[in-house]
């Protein structure tokens, strides 16, 4: 099969897969008890894993930010997008009163100000060091 061919097939399947929720077939696990944990629903679980996931995406550029002490592979623009957005997260999780989506997001929300005060920090500095350069 030529590559084109795959990507079409994903596409039709993640169609598939997005649209199976919205039809009301039975085909979908209903939310149970953990096996691993019972007094929790798989729901909890994977809200768990997937709040995890992504509340520290962001902590390896931070990381690495630090390492390089340089701004390079920061992009400011889509930190201040995905800060935006994480804002909006916990105000919809103070909405709807669910303290994992307000938690995880508020921790989303400081590692990436802490990228962005990282990303301003090492700018001036990579500012400096070209106007002091003969």
């Amino acid at each position: 099969m030529r590559k084109s061919a795959y990507r079409r097939s994903g596409l039709k399947l993640l169609i598939v897969l997005t649209l199976l929720p919205l039809c009301g077939c039975e085909l979908l696990p209903r939310d149970t008890a953990s096996l691993l944990i019972p007094r929790l629903q798989r729901s909890e679980i994977f809200g768990f894993l997937a709040g995890l996931g992504t509340t520290f995406a962001g902590l390896p550029d931070l990381i690495a930010m630090f390492k390089r002490r340089s701004t390079a592979g920061m992009n400011p623009r889509m930190a201040a997008i995905l800060g935006v957005f994480q804002i909006l997260w916990v105000y919809y999780g103070l909405l709807i009163a669910s303290r994992p989506v307000i938690a995880w997001n508020v921790i989303a929300v400081l590692i990436n100000l802490s990228c962005v005060a990282a990303y301003r920090h090492f700018a001036r500095k990579e500012r400096a060091l070209v106007h002091s350069a003969p």
